[in-house]
C-alpha cells in the first residue's frame, strides 16, 4: 500500500495540485496551456508496474476531464505519452533488452528528448490553440490509438 500510494501521489496527486495552483493564475489571464506527460505504459501496461501504469492512465482521464472543465476559460489541457526515450533511465536497460524493445518499435529506435520537447513546443504555441483533451503519442509507432 505504501508503494502504491507513493506512485499515485507522485504521478496523480502532484499533477492535481500543480494544476489547481496554475489554473488560478490562468483564470486571471483568461488563457493558459497545461501539458501533462504520461507514458506508453499507461496504454499498454508493463510487468511489475501496475501502480505506475494505473497512475499514468489516470492522468489521461484527469487531463481530459480538466480540459472540459477549463476550456470555456481559454485554457487547453493536453497529454504527451512518450514511449522509450533515450535517457539515463533507459541507458540502464541491458543491451539485450533494449534490442528486444527496438524490435517492437516500427521506427526501430528509441526516441530522443528533443522529439518529446518538440511536441511540448507545438502544444505551447498558438498553432495548437484549437487542440484540447488530446493525447499525443511519441513512441515511434510502438502504440497507435
Amino acid at each position: 500500500l505504501e508503494e502504491w500510494t507513493k506512485v499515485i501521489d507522485i504521478n496523480l496527486t502532484s499533477t492535481f495540485l500543480m494544476s489547481k495552483y496554475a489554473i488560478k493564475k490562468m483564470l486571471k489571464k483568461k488563457a493558459g496551456k497545461i501539458i501533462n506527460i504520461t507514458s506508453i505504459v499507461g496504454h499498454t501496461g508493463n510487468f511489475g508496474q501496475t501502480n505506475y501504469s494505473a497512475s499514468k492512465a489516470g492522468l489521461e482521464g484527469f487531463s481530459r476531464s480538466l480540459a472540459v472543465e477549463v476550456s470555456s476559460r481559454n485554457i487547453t489541457v493536453n497529454i504527451i505519452s512518450p514511449g522509450f526515450i533515450s535517457t539515463d533511465m533507459t541507458d540502464k536497460i541491458s543491451l539485450e533488452s533494449r534490442e528486444a524493445i527496438k524490435k517492437r518499435i516500427p521506427l526501430e529506435r528509441f526516441g530522443t528528448p528533443d522529439e518529446v520537447a518538440d511536441v511540448v513546443v507545438f502544444l505551447s504555441s498558438h498553432e495548437a490553440s484549437y487542440i484540447t483533451g488530446e493525447t499525443f503519442h511519441v513512441n515511434g509507432g510502438m502504440y497507435m490509438s
